[in-house]
């Protein structure tokens, strides 16, 4: 098992928000709360530090996180620069990510990654028909050759994952905790599932 003080989180919050008109998605509206503080509610206090990697609007990330960075490189050249970055931001062995735009993760989220990487260098979130690449856990040792990687122009994550011994975490009884929100009417859709649940719930 990985102790807390050995873990780093960071959130993914560093990318263009296209499909949502050029909007910073992490600091969209939802449920009361920015995108982004459904994710850290997920990680804070389960980690020795929280990272944000964010592109613009720095000073409004800064208040849900320890650390906000930005990309090593400039350009929005996509979530693994952004996953680099992070390897090389934190200051333990671990780091796990997650993206801003999936305010349902599961609560025990941490611990069941956690628990799934056994020896491996990289686990991967499986919700039981398809990985979700952007949340994983993987060793900082790897930076090193992430950077490589990146300087051969590969920006695919799973490619880059393939290189190393990797895993599965098995995640297919909440699937629906990784749907992720790229478009205001997938947003607006999601908000109200979840408030409809949690109105049934207070029954």
């Amino acid at each position: 098992m990985i102790p807390t003080h050995e873990l780093t989180g960071m959130i993914l919050a560093g990318g263009e928000g296209r499909r949502m008109g050029g909007r910073d998605k992490g600091l969209e509206p939802f449920a009361g709360l920015p995108l982004v503080g459904h994710v850290v509610k997920r990680l804070e206090g389960q980690v020795a530090e929280l990272l944000i990697n964010a592109n613009r609007n720095a000073d409004a990330y800064r208040f849900f996180a320890d650390r906000v960075i930005e990309d090593v490189e400039g350009g929005f050249k996509g979530p693994l620069m952004g996953i680099y970055s992070g390897l090389r931001a934190a200051k333990t062995p671990w780091l796990l990510v997650a993206p801003c735009d999936s305010p349902a993760l599961p609560d025990d989220l941490v611990a069941r990654m956690v628990e799934g990487i056994g020896d491996q260098d990289i686990a991967v979130a499986f919700d039981g028909e398809r990985l979700h690449p952007v949340v994983a856990l993987m060793r900082t040792s790897l930076a090193d050759n992430l950077a490589a990687t990146l300087a051969e122009g590969e920006r695919k994550i799973d490619r880059w994952y393939a290189r190393h011994a990797w895993c599965k975490v098995d995640m297919s009884d909440c699937p629906d905790a990784f749907a992720n929100l790229n478009t205001e009417e997938e947003k607006l859709r999601l908000e109200a599932t979840l408030l409809k649940h949690s109105v049934k719930e207070t029954k």
